[in-house]
């Protein structure tokens, strides 16, 4: 099939979808569970030889050491996959929930309730756990998906790939074409002109990716093109913590998008060395004052630079950063309070780790994505954000014409 046809039949799937109940859904999320359970070491083999290939790819500066490392898929990650999936089933359903119920007028009721967006394009680099992580959310959220990884992680994604397909065609009465799989450049291009079928591209990859997305699609795109995470150490903070706070954010992850790449100190912070020496300690490379603070290293290496006082801090992060995520560490409530309300980021932390900026973490069982977007979906994108609303009303044959002829008026009641 080509993707045009795909697309089509993703469209036909999300129609199905709406009505399809919350019980049906988790079948076929418990299904798919167990498939991946019993494909796992298919699954394992074929990431091996992912990352045979991958590495040619690296040597010959194809790809970064990020994206071999994301690519990598462990007994942790499969671990983690399997547990999204799990959590993913336990959360309630999003859909069909009542926002509000009004009544406009006697008999005619008016409600605002939850619902699919419908078809989902998600286009990805490395990290094919994102497979399962998106499958699962679009199948609980009663959304179509068509997802198109990148060419290093082509057999582990075909592998899990035929995992979750072998479960949903062997669930009764669930659409089919609920979730597929596309393998070529071309077919991102296609993708991205497909309008008519696609309601909604969630780019997950590099700041070239994403950009390259969002300036080639009338379709609505959900994400962010870069990950400039700040932590701003304040004079309050508490200097054996602040390290380990600021180590954790660098070390724990380098390549992740949530991971620190600037930390700001302010000048009067009383143990600047102890916190460079805890970092190169971690194998750290600091880079003070560079010329790009909007540089995204993916890697152990971090920007540094000494600030006048929270509110350099603020702007300085408001002027470099990406709308990710932010932190504070500091002890001065009145400098926590002016941070936390005038940062303008998805995420803003008190004496906290940016890695947690995750929707795993979050509770949302699994994430689509991080969104840095100012509508719709912003931060962790879990189930909520995959769905919209409609307005349902419900009335007793009423007509417009004795309210616009002033017969009748609305009471416009919450009920």
């Amino acid at each position: 099939m080509d993707i045009k046809d795909i697309a089509k039949s993703a469209k036909e799937a999300s129609l199905e979808l709406l009505g399809t109940s919350g019980d049906l859904k988790n079948l076929a999320l418990k299904n798919m569970l167990k498939s991946i359970e019993e494909h796992q070491n298919e699954i394992f083999e074929a990431n091996k030889k992912d990352l045979l290939e991958a590495q040619t790819l690296v040597d010959n500066g194809e790809i970064s050491k990020s994206t071999y490392a994301r690519l990598k898929l462990d007994e942790n990650k499969m671990r983690d996959m399997l547990k999204g999936i799990e959590d993913v089933i336990s959360l309630d359903d999003p859909v069909n929930k009542v926002f509000w119920t009004k009544e406009l007028d006697e008999g005619l009721i008016l409600k605002k309730v939850s619902c699919p967006i419908g078809v989902i394009g998600v286009i990805f680099e490395a990290r094919p756990d994102v497979i399962s992580q998106i499958a699962s959310l679009a199948i609980k959220s009663g959304n179509a998906v068509i997802l198109k990884g990148g060419k290093e992680s082509n057999n582990t994604n075909a592998a899990i790939f035929k995992a979750i397909n072998e479960a949903l065609e062997n669930t009764e009465n669930f659409p089919k074409k609920a979730v597929n799989l596309v393998f070529s450049r071309e077919d991102i291009k296609g993708l991205l002109e497909l309008d008519e079928y696609v309601d909604l591209i969630i780019p997950r990859g590099s700041n070239k990716l994403v950009k390259y997305i969002q300036e080639n699609t009338k379709i609505p795109v959900l994400g962010h093109a870069s990950g400039i995470c700040h932590i701003f150490v304040d004079e309050s903070a508490k200097p054996g913590l602040a390290a380990k706070v600021c180590v954790d954010a660098k070390v724990q992850y380098p390549s992740a998008c949530n991971a620190l790449e600037t930390i700001l100190v302010h000048k009067n912070y009383p143990a600047i060395d102890e916190l460079k020496k805890a970092l190169c300690d971690a194998g750290v490379k600091i880079v003070e004052n560079p010329e790009n603070f909007s540089h995204e290293w993916g890697d152990k290496i971090v920007s540094f630079k000494i600030v006048e006082n929270t509110d350099e801090a603020i702007k300085h992060i408001n002027k470099y950063g990406s709308g990710h995520t932010d932190s504070i560490l500091s002890e001065n409530s009145e400098n926590v309070k002016k941070f936390m309300d005038y940062v303008d980021s998805a995420g803003v932390y008190h004496n906290s780790s940016t890695r947690f900026s995750d929707g795993f973490r979050y509770g949302f069982g699994a994430e689509v994505g991080i969104s840095t977007n100012k509508t719709h979906s912003r931060g962790p994108v879990g189930l909520d954000g995959l769905t919209i609303y409609k307005y349902k009303l419900f009335g007793s044959y009423h007509t417009v014409e004795p309210y616009a002829k002033g017969e009748k008026t609305f009471k416009h009641k919450f009920i």
